[in-house]
């Protein structure tokens, strides 16, 4: 009996275990055929309008107006518009070129006068006096402009007797000619002063000192002058005797 029964109930356990595999798939197979139903559903969707896009370049905007000033309210008052005010400049005064001093009167070279006895003995022999030259110069002197003016000028000598008049006594006594310059100032009234000797040959028989008592004695000159005729003062001129033989 107990080997009888054993086999009925592994049967009933394999039917169940069927009936439940049968039952899932049949769930899934339901599952399945539902998700086919909605698949198979076509959804109409309304086609929209094509976009059309056009491309264009901006329109720059003009630039604004200029802000417009507003003139300033003018008050009213009793009186007439203040003038526009006006700077004056001082205007600089001209540039003056330095004065330049003036330069002191150049006369004309003087040539040495000589006076005298002639020292060379002749077939002929005789005293004579030297000639008597003048001359220009130009210049300029205090308060004159450029120009000419004139050199000092001999108006007289001296004379063979007045030469022979001052000749030293040891000379005359050795009858020795010689000869002297000496430099004088002219002065206005034409005189001679100041003399110096400057040459004297030959020496030791005074005929330096001789030469300047002549010059300051007989010798008369007339100054030199400036362009505009003005006498130059303290002017020297340089006068030469010649003592013949005595």
């Amino acid at each position: 009996m107990v080997e009888a029964t054993v086999p009925h109930l592994s049967t009933s356990r394999r039917l169940g275990r069927v009936g439940v595999i049968a039952v899932v798939v049949a769930a899934h197979a339901a599952l399945f055929a539902a998700l086919g139903l909605q698949r198979a559903r076509i959804v109409e969707v309304p086609l929209l309008a094509p976009i059309e896009v056009e491309l264009f370049r901006p329109v720059t905007p003009p630039p604004p107006p200029p802000p417009q000033v507003t003139p300033a309210a003018v008050q009213p008052g009793g009186g007439a518009p203040a003038a526009p005010s006006r700077v004056h400049v001082t205007p600089k005064p001209p540039e003056v070129p330095p004065e330049l001093p003036a330069a002191p009167p150049t006369p004309a070279p003087v040539q040495t006068v000589v006076i005298g006895a002639s020292p060379t003995v002749t077939l002929n022999s005789g005293l004579g006096q030297g000639g008597q030259g003048t001359g220009t110069g130009s210049g300029t002197g205090e308060g004159d402009g450029p120009g000419s003016g004139s050199g000092p000028i001999i108006l007289r000598g001296a004379s063979n007797g007045e030469i022979l008049a001052f000749v030293p006594p040891e000379a005359r006594r050795q009858r020795r000619s010689g000869r002297s310059a000496v430099n004088c100032v002219i002065r206005a009234d034409t005189r001679l002063e100041g003399c110096r000797v400057v040459d004297e040959s030959p020496g030791g028989f005074g005929f330096g000192e001789a030469a300047v008592r002549i010059a300051e004695t007989h010798f008369r000159f007339r100054p030199p002058t400036t362009a505009s005729g003005r006498p130059v003062d303290g002017f020297r001129v340089t006068v030469t005797v010649n003592f013949g033989r005595q």
